[in-house]
C-alpha cells in the first residue's frame, strides 16, 4: 500500500515537472516570435534561446509567488472592470522581469506588453489542452493495465 502511494507522488511529480518542461518551451517559444515582430521588444541576440529561458524562469517564479498576492490586493478592481484590469496584473510582471534583466531583456511599448499577455494566456491554453489530453491517456493506459 506503502509503495503504491510512493509511486504515485513520484508519478505527480514527473507530470507536473513534464508540464512545466512543456508550458516553459512554449513560453520560450512565444518570446523568440514576438522579439522576432516587434523592434520595441529586445531580447540579447547574443543568446536568444538563453535568453528568452531565462526570461520564463523568472516570469514562472514570479507567477507562482507574487501573481497570487497581486490578484488578490485588485480583485475589487478586476471585478469592477469585469476582469478587463487582469492583463495589466501580467504587464506589471513582465515590466519587473525587463528590470530585473536590464540589457537583456527591453520592453517599450504598453501595447506590444498587452500582445504578449495575450499571447502568453492563448499559450497556456494550448498547452493546457494538450497536457490534459496526454494525462488522459496515461491514466486510461493505466485502467487498462489494472484491469
Amino acid at each position: 500500500m506503502k509503495k503504491s502511494k510512493t509511486i504515485e507522488k513520484g508519478t505527480s511529480l514527473l507530470q507536473e515537472f513534464i508540464e512545466w518542461l512543456i508550458y516553459v518551451a512554449g513560453y520560450t517559444l512565444v518570446f523568440i516570435i514576438v522579439t522576432s515582430l516587434f523592434d520595441s521588444v529586445r531580447i540579447d541576440s547574443d543568446h536568444l534561446i538563453i535568453w528568452s529561458f531565462i526570461i520564463v524562469v523568472i516570469l514562472s517564479v514570479l507567477n507562482k509567488t507574487l501573481k497570487p498576492i497581486l490578484v488578490t490586493i485588485t480583485m475589487p478592481l478586476t471585478g469592477i472592470t469585469f476582469g478587463l484590469f487582469y492583463p495589466f496584473i501580467n504587464v506589471f510582471l513582465l515590466k519587473i522581469v525587463d528590470w530585473l534583466l536590464g540589457k537583456h531583456f527591453e520592453l517599450h511599448n504598453i501595447f506590444i506588453l498587452f500582445f504578449i499577455a495575450i499571447l502568453l494566456s492563448v499559450m497556456n491554453y494550448i498547452v493546457y489542452q494538450i497536457v490534459n489530453k496526454c494525462l488522459k491517456k496515461v491514466k486510461t493506459k493505466k485502467e487498462h493495465k489494472h484491469e
